[in-house]
Order: C-alpha cells, then structure tokens, then sequence
C-alpha cells in the first residue's frame, strides 16, 4: 500500500469517526432537551428562559404546576383574581403572560416584605401618576405593621384627619374588601379616586370592641408642611418672656427644609432659648429633607443616619453639614407618637442620640427601610427594599421605631377637650432643664 493511499483512506476514517461522533452528540442533545422538556412541559413559546443565575434552580415543579393549571383548572366565578395583574381578566381571557406576571408577584410576595411590591403594566402606570403628584384622595398616609393596612397619619384639614381617623387605626375593610393579605399599594389604589366619589373604611382601634365605620368624600388634598407659635408664654415687645417656640412639621417633601429654615429664623427672632419640634402624625418624606434639618443641630460631620444594603455591599452613611446655628445654647423637646414615621423618625433618632433633643409621646410607627423602583419591562415594574436605615447608635428604625424618653400618652376624646398631656410634659421639661 503507497503511503499516499494510507493517509487517504485514514483521512476517511478519521472524517467517518468525527462525523459519527458529531451526530451521536447532536442527537444526545436532541434526546436530553427532548426528555427534559417532556419532563417539565414547558410552553413552546417561551423564551429568555435562562437567566444568569448563581445557584442551580430546580424549575420542574413550576411548570408541571403550570401544565396542571393548564389542562385541569376551571374557574368558579365569573372574574378571578390570580393575581393584581388579572384582577379583572375572565378566565377565558388569562393569557400566558398574565401567569407570569402572577408568578412574578408570588415570588415578591414569598419574601414577606410589604413594601417590595411586583406593578404588572396597568399597577406600574397607576404608580407612575401618584408620585409624579396626584393627590386625589382622603388625606391618609398608611402602611403595612403586624401584617395589619395601618393609618401612619391622617393629614392636617382632610377628610380622614376630620372624620376622626386617628394613627394606628388598623383598616379592616375598604368598600367592603377585606385588607386581609393586600399590600399597602393595593389599599392606595383603592382608597384613592376621583374627586367627590366616596369610599367607605371599616377599622380597628385600640380600646374599641366594635368596628368603626367611615364614609369619606374623596378631595383634592391639601399638604401643609409648617406651622409655628408659641406656648406658656408672655410676649413683651416681640419677645417671649418665658414661652416655648414650637414648630409642627407636617412633611418632609422637598420644599420643607426652606419652610423649616424660615421657621427657625422666626425661632431665634422670638428670643427664645425653648424649642419644641412637633413631628406627631408626620408620615415623613424625603431623606435629603431629614439630613438638611439635622444639619441645623449638629456639627459638621455627625452621624444623622446610615442605610444599611446588607451582604457586602459597605453602608452609606450621611452625616451633618454643619449648619449648628446654636452653639449649645438650647433647650429642644421633639413631640413624636404611633403616626411619626420615616423621615421624622430618623431626624428624631439623630437628634436624640446625638444628645441634642429629648423625645416625648409615644412610640413611632417603625418605617425604616429602603425602597428603589427597578422596570422589569417597558411597562411593568418591581419596587423592592433594597436598605434600611441605622440610627446613628446603629439601631434599626424598621425593627423597633424610636421609644421616647418620657412616654405620655394621648387620647383623642383628651384632644377634642383641648387638653394635650405631651405637649405639656415637653413644656415642663424645657422649663427645668438646662441648656446643652
């Protein structure tokens, strides 16, 4: 046999080997994706079915659970309510991808956190209008505590703050749908409405065996943000002989430090050395607000608060800018009970551990955590807890809200006599103490 001929024929075989061995991979793959496919029943139509994932995910019994759906569900009413995405879909018109939506929801839900909340695309457009500014409603701050839809606060001159809902009141039922496992955004849109529509809250309160009952006109709400006067004492040519300057802040949205700063200036032109910082019922509002007033208090540097991201990302810390207008020649009393959440309770929380201020009332709501608003897809979109905030001494807000250092409680039937205990005992303390 000439060698060319030998490298001929072993070129064959070798192109025959290679050739077989390519088919007997391809039809492998073929064989396996074909098994695990008849294994999983996965829907024909899917794709972007493998996302870079860290850890191997056994998917098998989601979609045996889909075909199962599939082959074998009937619905029993007319609407069903797989989810927020489909709550008005008929069974008939529930397609593929309002399951996805659903199980994307089930999976926010499974992480037991109130505010990590999935917006299918008709949610995730409601939710665009309301923070861009539309505040057609009752005038209610609420949120999620002890698995309850909760008033943090009813806002000064609203509906809600004039029918007599107080902070703490535990919504059982809106329009007659229970509250029972519904997230605070779902509560929102269903409390929220056209101007002159009415909605009607059933709730709970401490100390009440029955249920109250209330029918709200909705309105066009109004926010106001500061208001300032003076307590106990004797105004003698524009000065206060021995009174307390209280300033009652209602919200930290983004015009409140300017209002803030204002009602300082009218603190120190008053003569005053006594200052009572009233943040009851304050649902709170912008972080950058609570630093920019903290800033008034403390010196350049000082701890305000940090957001704490878990695992191994480092925390951010936000620290005083240095304002500390005061110089020690202070006395400071902050008013804070169940509806002072957020915001409030993190300048609350700063100016206490800082030595700079006592806290009087009683405990506050505990909303110490963290949201950012991620688009899943053009129209959809997943607000999810991604920090929570430390007080300066590294307490967590969310866990335990901020406890006051004279606890004074206040009723609403002591309110509507004109009596306020907390105010009073803030009063007193201011009086008796000597400036920091």
């Amino acid at each position: 046999m000439s060698s060319k001929r030998f490298w001929s024929s072993k070129y064959k075989i070798i192109t025959l080997i290679v050739l077989l061995s390519g088919g007997l991979f391809s039809l492998g793959l073929y064989l396996g994706f074909k098994i695990n496919s008849d294994h999983i029943d996965r829907p024909e139509s899917l794709v972007n079915t493998e996302p870079e994932i860290a850890s191997k995910v056994d998917f098998a019994p989601f979609w045996k659970a889909w075909k199962t759906l599939d082959e074998k569900f009937v619905s029993t009413k007319k609407k069903i309510s797989a989810s927020a995405a489909t709550s008005s879909a008929s069974a008939a018109a529930l397609t593929d991808q309002d399951k996805v939506w659903g199980a994307i929801e089930g999976l926010t839900n499974s992480l037991g956190d109130p505010y990590t909340i999935f917006f299918p695309p008709e949610e995730s457009k409601s939710f665009e209008t309301e923070i861009s500014g539309n505040f057609e409603g009752v005038g209610m701050e609420i949120g999620s505590k002890n698995d309850f839809i909760t008033v943090v606060a009813p806002l000064k001159g609203n509906p809600a703050q004039r029918a007599g809902i107080l902070p703490g009141d535990k919504i059982l039922a809106i329009d007659g749908q229970s509250t029972v496992n519904m997230s605070v955004d779902k509560a929102v849109k269903l409390i929220r409405g056209k101007v002159g529509t009415k909605v009607k809250i059933t709730a709970a309160r401490e100390g009440k065996k029955e249920p109250l009952e209330f029918e709200l006109t909705r309105e066009v709400i109004n926010i106001p943000t500061v208001d300032v006067e003076i307590k106990n004492g004797q105004i003698a040519g524009g000065k206060t002989a021995d009174g307390a300057f209280v300033i009652k802040l209602y919200n930290f949205y983004s015009t409140s430090p300017d209002l803030f700063r204002s009602a300082l200036r009218k603190f120190i032109e008053s003569g005053s050395d006594k200052l009572i910082l009233d943040l009851r019922g304050n649902p709170g509002g912008y972080l950058e607000a609570a630093v920019d007033m903290a800033s008034w208090f403390l010196p350049l540097g000082k701890v305000v608060v940090s957001e704490d991201f878990g695992k191994n990302i480092p925390s951010q810390i936000y620290r005083s800018r240095g304002y500390n207008i005061f110089n020690g020649n202070l006395k400071m009393a902050i008013l804070v009970d169940g509806g002072s959440a957020s915001a409030s309770e993190i300048l609350a929380g700063a100016l206490k551990e800082q030595g700079i201020a006592k806290l009087v009332g009683t405990k506050t709501f505990g909303k110490g955590s963290v949201q950012e608003v991620v688009k899943i897809t053009p129209d959809t979109s997943l607000k999810v807890t991604v920090a929570r905030w430390l007080t300066p001494l590294g307490n967590s807000i969310s866990e335990n809200g901020l406890t006051p250092d004279f606890e004074v409680k206040l009723t609403q039937e002591d309110f509507a006599k004109g009596k306020d205990y907390q105010m009073d005992k803030a009063i007193e303390i201011l009086k008796n103490s000597e400036a920091r």
